[in-house]
């Protein structure tokens, strides 16, 4: 079985073909953008910590690949972003090895989502890593999945991904494949 982010990252890579446009919202330690860049995809990824880029442009210069790095929150997409993408990757919670109190928030992580879902094709897909363990964590994860468990059946597929034997507020993937506009 593959853990909830390597689920997402073969949800994506069953739909992303070189050169469609993708966003990775949290680009955090620059994993996620990496993989991205790797399927020779259009990426743009945000993130509003300079750690956050620095380490992304790194991770992308190593492997000779390269990314559009906007320092910025994930909530102001479309203000960088206009057309259709064909898929989409967050990482709620906050950066690793940062500081833990700045987070994503559920206001902004919605407003992003929703933004993404605009752009996103008929069978475009947006994966969603859910960590919740940290303080403010847990508000995030019921706002957005009330918000996503709303989305019209004719129009979304979601699902969800996770281990039910973990301790700790175990993340978990939750997946949406739009099926028409």
């Amino acid at each position: 079985m593959l853990r909830p982010l390597n689920q997402g990252h073969l949800w994506l890579k069953e739909v992303v073909n070189a050169g469609d446009s993708v966003i990775d919202a949290t680009m955090g330690n620059g994993n996620d953008t990496l993989f991205l860049a790797q399927l020779k995809a259009s990426v743009t990824a945000f993130d509003i910590q300079e750690m956050a880029l620095e380490k992304t442009r790194a991770r992308l210069e190593l492997a000779g690949l390269s990314a559009n790095l906007i320092l910025d929150g994930h909530e102001r997409i479309k203000d960088y972003v206009t057309g259709e993408i064909k898929g989409a990757i967050f990482n709620l919670g906050y950066l690793p090895s940062s500081d833990k109190t700045v987070i994503t928030q559920a206001e902004n992580t919605i407003a992003a989502i929703k933004q993404c879902l605009e752009l996103l094709v008929c069978g475009g897909r947006i994966v969603i890593m859910i960590y919740y363990g940290h303080k403010g964590g847990a508000e995030e994860k019921t706002a957005v999945l009330a918000f996503l468990a709303n989305l019209l059946q004719e129009n979304f597929q979601v699902m969800r991904y996770q281990a039910i034997n973990q301790k700790n507020n175990p993340p978990f993937l939750v997946g949406i494949e739009k099926l028409r506009d």
